[in-house]
């Protein structure tokens, strides 16, 4: 005892702290650490993916439009049966993009990235345009609700689109 009290109370002070902070109860894990927030830096990717997204439908390619989706990704078109996987995804733009008049224009209200930082979601409106059987053009303005997954690699897919038919 004469020992540690020779030592002086910040050393035993520091000693104690030491000592206490290696203990845990029995059969408990040490507390994992939170994993960083990066979830501004997530939104500011999906946007910038969003708008290459639109550049992609303007330049009519479908096959660069599919590349957004992840390799098991769905598209829920407007009265059509739901397309998955990047070849059905890739022929159902194929379809939209080939039509006379085609034009489509859309930008995210909303991005919200998880807090794990795994999954995200976008809404919005877009702006569809095509021809009717008449040739006259036909504009429909609606919302939509993209669902977002981060990939092994660190980039972000499409997992689930959903445009509705619906202001």
């Amino acid at each position: 005892m004469r020992k540690l009290c020779s030592l002086g109370l910040p050393a035993v002070v520091f000693a104690c702290v030491t000592l206490l902070a290696s203990c845990q109860p029995s059969g408990q894990q040490p507390a994992a650490q939170a994993p960083a927030d990066h979830r501004a830096e997530d939104e500011a990717a999906i946007r910038a993916l969003d708008a290459d997204w639109v550049n992609a439908v303007a330049a009519k390619d479908a096959q660069r439009c599919a590349s957004f989706y992840a390799d098991n990704g769905s598209l829920l078109p407007p009265g059509a049966p739901i397309a998955t996987g990047k070849d059905e995804i890739q022929k159902a733009w194929g379809g939209w993009l080939e039509a006379p008049g085609f034009v489509l224009t859309f930008r995210p209200a909303k991005i919200e990235v998880s807090r794990a930082g795994d999954l995200a979601y976008d809404f919005g409106d877009y702006q569809m345009t095509s021809n009717d059987k008449k040739g006259k053009p036909q504009t429909v303005k609606a919302k939509y609700v993209v669902v977002w997954g981060k990939q092994p690699n660190g980039t972000w897919k499409v997992l689930f689109d959903a445009p509705t038919t619906t202001q």
